[in-house]
């Protein structure tokens, strides 16, 4: 494994999406991420030299607009998790 310059180091273009046996499942794993997370992430909120004890109530209404797919994801996500064993248990339960 050769080092190269350490003090002057040259950078390659980035690694490259690897091929896929399955193309189709990867279209649907990333058209899933694109409806979900469409915005990039708001980095100007984040002041990384300063003190990040004061957020305005913007920033955060801003930080949640960029989270509401995953938040949606998750209540859905949770609303089966209740709702899914309660109707199991009533049709095992109430069989009319």
């Amino acid at each position: 494994m050769e080092l190269g310059n350490i003090s002057e180091p040259t950078y390659s273009p980035g690694p490259e999406a690897p091929g896929s046996s399955t193309p189709g499942l990867v279209a649907m794993a990333h058209g899933f991420l694109r409806l979900v997370q469409p915005n990039p992430l708001p980095v100007e909120l984040f002041n990384f030299g300063q003190s990040q004890s004061e957020f305005k109530e913007e920033d955060i209404h801003e930080l949640l607009l960029y989270e509401l797919g995953f938040l949606v994801c998750a209540a859905i996500g949770l609303l089966f998790i209740i709702l899914v064993p309660l109707v199991g248990c009533c049709f095992c339960c109430c069989r009319c």
